[in-house]
């Protein structure tokens, strides 16, 4: 419910340009499904952050944070109360071997700019879809390369209010996880420690990561990207492939005929019909050969 009082003070810490009022979050989703946040506001400095937080406290309203809702499905029901969104902090700046980039900054554009000053470490990010702050919350990773090699440390906003600067080690990075969502940080900015390399090998690197990307991902259709964790000793893509679920579609979702790895939004899709494909999937899987397959995609909000 969009309460008048909530929507001033909102606006007194963000302005009227940054607070938009029962917002379609399908247009700010990878898979462009979900329903309405009841606020979806875009604050530019990270004392707007604070600020929002300390409101959100004292008033008692719903408060979510939305990455640039790569790796996401939010229900059909949508978020009550605030969805903070964080792309206006995109800032980048190298100095000599280190990168520091605010939590807006798209990783993939962070690799590009450690490419231009001949730096290595981060080739593995120029085709992961997520923002600096998502990248940090789920540790991503691809073709062997993840966020924990080249992080040093980070500055992050806790659930009260309070700015926090954490080392790497104190995140708990791991496979696809960190504790970031266990503590509510906020991530703010992170600083990346790299290499000097050669420009030629680096780019060819990135040039190859991007060619397989580009060749075995659905990228002409929307989706979250890997739906699943790799299972231990297995593929989840191989395993869905072999179980015969490659083309199966509940309403609008359809496990990819290039990459059995990936759900796509095909034809309109509701999160529902995303939702009950994953776990027909997952229960399918089960049944043919015993692998839990473990969600890798966050689903958030109301049914």
């Amino acid at each position: 419910m969009v309460n008048h009082q909530t929507y001033k003070q909102l606006v007194s810490i963000v302005s009227e340009e940054n607070v938009m009022v029962d917002e379609p979050l399908k247009k700010h989703t990878y898979t462009k499904l979900g329903g309405n946040a009841d606020y979806f506001i875009t604050p530019e400095t990270y004392e707007q952050v604070q600020q929002t937080i300390i409101l959100a406290n004292q008033e008692n309203i719903p408060f979510t944070l939305l990455a640039n809702g790569s790796n996401l499905i939010v229900k059909d029901g949508g978020i009550r109360g605030i969805v903070m969104n964080l792309h206006k902090l995109s800032d980048i700046s190298v100095d000599e071997k280190v990168i520091v980039a605010q939590s807006g900054a798209r990783i993939i554009d962070v690799s590009q700019a450690a490419l231009k000053k001949d730096l290595t470490g981060l080739e593995f990010a120029c085709g992961i879809p997520g923002s600096v702050g998502g990248a940090l919350y789920m540790n991503a990773g691809a073709y062997g390369g993840e966020i924990k090699d080249v992080l040093l440390k980070t500055t992050v906003v806790t659930r009260a209010g309070e700015l926090l600067n954490l080392s790497a080690e104190d995140l708990d990075l791991e496979y696809r996880t960190s504790n970031i969502p266990n503590h509510g940080y906020i991530v703010l900015e992170a600083t990346f420690g790299l290499e000097y390399g050669s420009h030629e090998n680096i780019k060819a690197v990135m040039d190859d990561l991007t060619f397989k990307r580009e060749s075995k991902q659905p990228l002409e259709y929307p989706s979250c990207g890997s739906v699943f964790k790799r299972p231990p000793g297995y593929f989840a893509g191989k395993l869905i492939q072999d179980s015969g679920l490659q083309g199966k579609q509940i309403g609008g979702a359809q496990v990819s005929l290039k990459h059995a790895g990936f759900i796509v939004n095909k034809e309109h899709a509701t999160a529902n019909e995303y939702m009950e494909l994953i776990k027909f999937v997952q229960a399918t899987v089960k049944e043919k050969y015993g692998v839990t397959l473990e969600r890798e995609v966050r689903i958030i909000g109301e049914d």
